[in-house]
């Protein structure tokens, strides 16, 4: 397969040095990632991978959490009791 394109990508600085260090961890460096990936694209019509979003009852619970209104517990125990089970 000839190679005879060019794709760009705008990613922070931090993140580009971590990933070309885990990449050469793996023998790979940034243009095999993007190469691999685009090719299974292209040939699969999806991502290589599952993006998971949560559901309308789990980012409620999470802005809910993030203003601070939640409960803490010191153990399984304290937790089943505050559910009644």
């Amino acid at each position: 397969m000839i190679s005879d394109t060019t794709v760009k990508a705008r990613i922070s600085q931090d993140v580009k040095e971590r990933a070309v260090s885990a990449l050469a961890k793996m023998g790979l460096n940034t243009s095999d990632l993007i190469r691999m990936v685009m090719i299974r694209v292209a040939d699969e019509g999806k991502l290589p991978f599952d993006i998971k979003t949560p559901n309308v009852v789990t980012k409620e619970a999470i802005e809910e959490l993030e203003k601070g209104n939640g409960k803490a517990f010191s153990s399984t125990n304290a937790l089943f009791d505050d559910l009644g089970i």
